[in-house]
């Protein structure tokens, strides 16, 4: 038969032209809560679908026509439920109805299949995204093909004598493709053509030169997703994009907190340097700018000059002995801090106040250096180990040490000398080392 398009085509071309105005509006949000390769709980993964449009026993591809030339079309209606799988392939489970009808002329014949229901299972594959940079897909290409069962009843007209067969239940296969048009969260624009291969008793013709009948089912309609609206629907959420945003999101995450830890090592860095060169940091240091070789206190202000003093040069040989070490030990021993703090509490001044006298008597060196267990930030640590430790030396020179003779560092975590699994292991991390020499 002649194959007639021009009623289906102008259907279609309307119906692209009404859904290409929805699909103007900009889906390309974020949506919240999903992750790459995330699990199937961060997305609505069951919808529901109706569809109207118009059967007859036409189709686009031209084959398989028993030569009925003259049309009829008639309403089709269908409604379906579908399992989404992926973002591309998801199951449905589809009901269609109505009827098909066709005229050969050349025989003056006519049918009529009346199609009360049909129920087909179908893979349905989403083929492409036409704009990668959305979340929501704006436009989903689709195909379908699945198998089912189809209930009919033929009643066939030749020369005016009408015969109507028994209604039977047949397997058919449907083949569907068209395209889907995001207009909402979770919701869809559906147009389609679909295209049946039925059994040969569709038309009531019979033979072997009746293999196979078939019909199309040219529709439209709508598609929603099935559940909470705070998700996105698994068919329409794009993979790539998600992807890209998590990327994205995580690498400005990483970037401000490197830069935060740029600006704070750069901070300590600053508080730590000792720009006028007197032995005391610049963040203990009330004095600043002191000349060279001006000999300062605790606090790197200058200390008053001593008039008519007499400089005696006496080299001594340092010996260190058991009771100098006694005095270091009970200084470490009685050092406490404030939480958290550099601030060296009271009940430590007076064993420090013995190690400062050492230092003063006997003009020995010494190296104070700062350790902390594990807990908090590696930057935290490191800040805190090595203001204690200038905390102690700020404290020794202001009674009379030589702060040239006194070298403070921080170790931070990285020299425990117990286990940071224990509350006990941790208090004894926690830590100022004195070494006299």
């Amino acid at each position: 038969m002649n194959i007639n398009l021009k009623k289906t085509g102008l259907f279609i071309s309307s119906a692209l032209l009404t859904s290409a105005a929805f699909a103007q509006v900009d889906k390309s949000g974020s949506i919240e809560g999903t992750t790459p390769l995330g699990p199937e709980s961060q997305y609505r993964t069951w919808s529901i679908g109706i569809n109207a449009g118009v059967l007859n026993q036409s189709n686009i591809l031209g084959v398989f026509q028993d030569g009925f030339n003259e049309l009829e079309h008639n309403v089709g209606y269908s409604a379906y439920i579908k399992k989404q799988i992926s973002p591309s392939f998801g199951l449905k489970a589809q009901y269609m109805g109505g009827k098909v009808g066709g005229i050969d002329n050349s025989t003056n014949t006519s049918f009529e299949a009346k199609t009360p229901w049909s129920a087909a299972l179908s893979g349905e594959f989403t083929l492409a995204n036409t704009n990668w940079r959305f979340f929501n897909s704006l436009v989903k290409p689709y195909a379908a093909i699945g198998v089912g069962a189809l209930n009919f009843e033929t009643t066939t007209v030749q020369n005016g004598n009408s015969s109507t067969a028994d209604a039977k239940t047949k397997w058919f296969v449907p083949v569907d493709a068209g395209l889907k048009f995001a207009v909402g969260k979770g919701i869809n624009i559906d147009l389609g053509y679909q295209v049946n291969f039925a059994n040969q008793r569709f038309d009531g013709r019979t033979g072997t030169a009746h293999r196979t009948d078939v019909f199309s089912y040219a529709h439209a309609g709508l598609e929603f997703a099935l559940g909470s609206s705070n998700k996105p629907a698994l068919s329409n959420s794009n993979p790539v994009a998600t992807l890209i945003n998590d990327y994205s999101t995580k690498y400005d995450q990483l970037k401000a907190e490197r830069d935060a830890l740029k600006a704070e090592v750069d901070q300590l860095n600053s508080d730590l340097n000792d720009d006028d060169g007197d032995g005391v940091a610049n963040r203990f240091d009330k004095c600043p700018n002191t000349p060279k070789d001006v000999k300062v206190d605790g606090s790197g202000c200058p200390l008053p000059e001593m008039k008519n003093e007499t400089k005696v040069i006496e080299r001594v040989e340092k010996v260190i002995t058991e009771e100098d070490r006694r005095v270091v030990k009970d200084a470490i021993d009685n050092l406490e801090f404030d939480l958290g703090k550099a601030t060296i509490r009271p009940t430590s001044y007076a064993s420090l106040d013995k190690v400062a006298a050492l230092l003063v008597e006997k003009n020995f060196s010494l190296k104070l250096a700062g350790h902390t267990d594990n807990t908090g930030s590696l930057q935290t640590n490191m800040r805190l180990s090595k203001e204690r430790a200038e905390a102690v030396k700020a404290y020794l020179v202001s009674k009379g040490a030589n702060a040239s003779r006194i070298e403070a560092t921080g170790y931070g975590p990285s020299q425990p000398i117990a286990t940071n699994a224990t509350a006990e292991g941790r208090q004894q991390n926690r830590r100022v080392e004195f070494t006299l020499y």
